[in-house]
């Protein structure tokens, strides 16, 4: 490490799990090591500062591919970690000066380390979004009855009420899917709710949620998910993962 590098932090894990990244490359293409303390391992790399420093990362994180390749070889290495054994994730784009900084979370957070890692082992993330469903399509007007103008408002306030009265149902259906669900779960977590740009969706989304889930209870955690999908036209139910335990295990969370 050099005056002009800083060290990226990818995730703390138990020591003996430390190494389960292998010769996977950190997101500055730099080899991966490790700062240990009491037990507990940081895996880190070292990374220039011209590229990933405060300043640096603030201007570079507005380049989408940038930031899609950084995101990926980052994902990767905790992902590889969490494929190990229990994993505290860190967030991206958290550098620190040198290692002290590092060894003094490890030494300072390590019984709240310790406890988190106990809790995630055998578990995995899983995230479900719901969407409302498509609206009914409104009563047609008979043009007979109306002039064109007429009937054309009150054809877009019967929309405007069918999918207000659509989004409803939707978020009333969605409550009782994370009722379910968090039941089945040893953790959840409501996140905000995304835009339709955002999500890539055309419908409102009125759920998204994180469940930390045993693995042994994966294939019945995603059946209730279907069943869920099933139950209501009123929503439309996404599951994805398993994923590293970001939700319940970060360093932020700790």
């Amino acid at each position: 490490m050099t005056e002009d590098s800083g060290i990226w932090l990818y995730a703390v894990t138990r020591r003996e799990g430390a190494g389960a990244a292998g010769e996977l490359p950190g997101v500055a293409g730099e080899a991966l090591r490790t700062v240990e303390a009491g037990g507990l391992a940081a895996v880190v790399g070292d990374v220039p500062l011209e590229t990933f420093g405060e300043e640096a990362l603030h201007r570079n994180l507005e380049d989408l591919d940038w930031l899609g390749a950084v995101a990926r070889a980052h994902d990767a290495v905790v992902g590889a970690l969490a494929g190990a054994g229990p994993v505290v994730p860190v967030r991206l784009a958290t550098v620190y000066r040198d290692e002290h900084g590092v060894r003094r979370v490890l030494e300072h957070r390590g019984h709240e380390l310790t406890r988190t890692l106990d809790r995630v082992a055998g578990r995995t993330e899983w995230g479900v979004k719901v969407f409302a469903g498509e609206p009914p399509p409104g009563r047609e007007e008979t043009p007979s009855r109306r002039g064109a103008g007429t009937a054309y408002l009150a054809r877009r306030r019967a929309e405007r009420d069918a999918r207000a009265e659509s989004e409803r149902l939707a978020r009333e259906q969605a409550a009782k899917v994370h009722s379910r669900l968090a039941a089945l779960a040893a953790g959840a977590r409501l996140h905000p709710l995304q835009s339709k740009a955002l999500s890539g969706d055309d419908q409102q989304m009125v759920l998204n949620a994180a469940y930390l889930v045993g693995d042994d209870d994966a294939r019945t955690f995603a059946e209730a998910v279907a069943a869920c999908d099933d139950d209501s036209p009123a929503i439309r139910v996404q599951l994805t993962g398993p994923w590293p335990p970001y939700s319940f295990s970060s360093l932020e969370e700790t």
